[in-house]
């Protein structure tokens, strides 16, 4: 298990149970006592209130006002929530729409500046709109789990993206574009790039992109996407 993960299953196991020893957590997540010291250690540096009780009866406890998940959150990770909400607002199936903006909204506020800074960079780039009822979205499959890692670092820092990627006839290619955005269209979502091969924009359906890798030796500047009426930049609160 890798040390954030690690350490996160520490703080829901001191969490759920109250209590718990040092013998208990290195079982639980397969460390040594030593990991699991400097674990704790690395928690207390963080701001969690994590206190050592000696003695029978005794073991370690966590005070609930010191957790600070926000801060334990990644850019990809609040990232990748803000979209969620945002298409299911644009599905118009999300309830309490008001409530979810303002938790988004709290969440970004407790991010360090440089955090802040990147994921304002990341929504720049999103865009959300209606789907034209003719699109065909029966053959409709999940996206890779590392589009959204590569996403983030060509965007950020302005990297060409190489991918394969299968057309809607099952054709097969290679591509190496500059993301210029991210398009949500309920329930596609879709990449925005220019193609330098064909000099014009395209939009790549993302359940159809696969092995998506930065080209960190070539490096794009920012386009102006021409979009469709009714597309719209995210806004949160």
């Amino acid at each position: 298990m890798k040390t954030r993960s690690r350490q996160d299953a520490i703080v829901r196991n001191l969490r759920r149970n109250g209590t718990s020893t040092i013998e208990v957590l290195a079982s639980t997540v397969g460390a040594s006592r030593s990991t699991i010291i400097r674990d704790i250690a690395a928690l207390r540096d963080e701001g969690f209130l994590i206190q050592t009780e000696p003695g029978r009866g005794g073991g370690l406890s966590l005070d609930a006002s010191s957790i600070q998940t926000t801060a334990r959150l990644s850019v990809a990770e609040v990232f990748a929530l803000i979209i969620g909400v945002s298409a299911m607002r644009a599905a118009g199936n999300l309830p309490f729409s008001r409530l979810a903006d303002a938790g988004l909204s709290k969440i970004e506020k407790a991010l360090p500046s440089d955090k802040i800074r990147d994921l304002r960079r990341l929504l720049d780039c999103l865009y959300v709109g209606p789907l034209a009822p003719q699109v065909n979205t029966s053959n409709l499959a999940d996206m890779a789990p590392d589009l959204l890692p590569a996403f983030e670092t060509a965007f950020l820092k302005g990297f060409f993206l190489q991918f394969r990627y299968r057309d809607a006839k099952g054709v097969e290619t290679e591509r190496h574009v500059e993301p210029q955005a991210m398009l949500i269209l309920p329930p596609l979502w879709y990449l925005v790039a220019w193609d330098p091969s064909r000099e014009d924009f395209r939009h790549f359906r993302m359940d159809r992109i696969r092995e998506p890798v930065c080209d960190e030796g070539h490096s794009f500047r920012r386009r102006i996407v021409p979009f469709d009426d009714g597309v719209r930049p995210i806004r949160i609160v």
